[in-house]
């Protein structure tokens, strides 16, 4: 793990590899080192570099206290993106780090050669907002959840039924969501709510959205108003695989990233 300093933090990251960079942005809570599971090896034998960092909240990277915005994760990755010398770079982005990578597209294009964004949205939906709003309101009241509760409504909201209704699966993610614990509340204030789908229409680098069919946090027809709203945008949807599809369906995920950057 090595560091840098970027918009006034320490950031962790791991660069590894050989090859064009390709720059993956976790999600909210998780760790960069998420990526190594099945992403980062898949791409190494592809032929790519990859740096993967810990968006800040998540431990080594600096933790401030208080209310993140949107704008902070994404000037903390623009930085990094300059720091390293990456641009212009790939990316691959999933749920909030999909986000992010929206943003550099519409912001600072020059600094993207192509991205894939991963259980992505535009708006939220009403279920979508009060889910938001619901774990605020959880967080501003104090009350601390048990882990072994916490887990299963992180499992039930996360994975697909395919593997939810498999009793070695389930068991495994059950333990290791119970281990993982939370990591970051100063993310929970991130603004999600805003409609970015008009300034998504002035988008002008190649992008891929890959959904994954059983989604509760960004369903598939959410994934598609994005793919709708950038310019010759392509999507792609992949069965029995929820918010965290790119680890319960690694091989499908990353034939589908892989393909998509090989060809940009």
């Amino acid at each position: 793990m090595a560091y840098l300093h970027a918009n006034g933090i320490r950031l962790s990251y791991q660069r590894s590899g050989q090859g064009d960079n390709v720059l993956l942005i976790m999600g909210s809570g998780a760790a960069g080192h998420v990526w190594t599971l099945h992403q980062t090896p898949a791409l190494h034998r592809a032929g790519y570099q990859t740096v993967a960092f810990n968006n800040r909240g998540v431990p080594p990277s600096d933790a401030p206290e208080g209310m993140y915005a949107l704008e902070d994760l994404v000037a903390d990755t623009k930085e990094l993106i300059e720091a390293l010398d990456l641009a212009p770079c790939r990316i691959v982005g999933t749920s909030m780090g999909a986000i992010v990578a929206q943003e550099l597209a519409i912001g600072w294009p020059h600094l993207v050669r192509c991205a894939v964004l991963m259980a992505t949205r535009a708006r939220p939906d009403a279920i979508r907002r009060a889910q938001v709003l619901a774990q605020r309101a959880l967080l501003e009241s104090g009350v601390r959840i048990p882990r072994s509760h916490d887990a299963v409504t992180t499992a039930l909201q996360m994975l697909s039924p395919a593997t939810l209704n498999d009793d070695a699966a389930a068991s495994s993610w059950l333990e290791i969501l119970e281990l993982a614990g939370d990591t970051t509340t100063g993310q929970v204030w991130i603004d999600t709510f805003t409609d970015r789908r008009e300034l998504l229409r002035g988008v002008t680098v190649p992008c891929r959205v890959i959904a994954f069919a059983d989604d509760l946090i960004a369903p598939p027809y959410l994934c598609a108003e994005v793919a709708e709203a950038i310019p010759d945008c392509d999507y792609m949807e992949i069965p029995d695989s929820g918010h965290l599809g790119y680890l319960e369906r690694p091989h499908e995920v990353n034939t589908a990233i892989i393909e998509f950057l090989d060809k940009n």
